[in-house]
């Protein structure tokens, strides 16, 4: 069985994320969306609430999608729910500078476990969670940028 996780803090989940998770998904026979949890780092959004937004989008996708979270290094979840690999998004080329030395850091700690990079599809490459989260506190219109489901149960400003 060929397992993948996909690592993210989902804060929100955006129209990119959820782009490249379902092109992965044929790649996979079940895909981990392993929510990152900081204890030094407030989320924007409760981990519940993420958790559940994760579950409104993925609702049809149940028996491929497992949602759940971890703290701590990628690499050892990955060995917690025996995956061997690890997808990662790249929007532009400052993603692939920062994602590639953590992969290789990865890799000489698990050489079993391989980094898959997919690039962005055209027209998501200029949205990140970090955007979002500005254009939201700033009374921004996000309907082309996240899901419906994270309008709905964003908190209330």
């Amino acid at each position: 069985m060929k397992t993948a996780v996909f690592p993210g803090s989902f804060d929100p989940i955006t129209n990119a994320h959820i782009d490249i998770i379902k092109r992965a998904l044929p790649l996979f026979d079940k895909v981990y969306l392993a929510i990152g949890v900081n204890s030094a780092k407030e989320p924007f959004i409760s981990y519940e609430i993420r958790r559940q937004i994760l579950e409104r989008i993925f609702i049809s996708e149940k028996d491929k999608i497992i949602i759940d979270s971890y703290q701590g290094l990628t690499i050892d979840y990955c060995k917690k729910v025996n995956a061997k690999f690890i997808i990662r998004g790249m929007r532009n080329v400052s993603d692939f500078e920062y994602e590639q030395p953590i992969s290789q850091n990865n890799q000489l700690i698990d050489e079993q476990v391989q980094t898959i990079f997919l690039i962005s599809s055209p027209g998501y490459s200029h949205i990140s969670s970090t955007i979002v989260r500005e254009i939201y506190r700033n009374g921004g219109n996000l309907s082309k940028l996240v899901p419906q489901e994270v309008i709905d149960l964003l908190p209330k400003p």
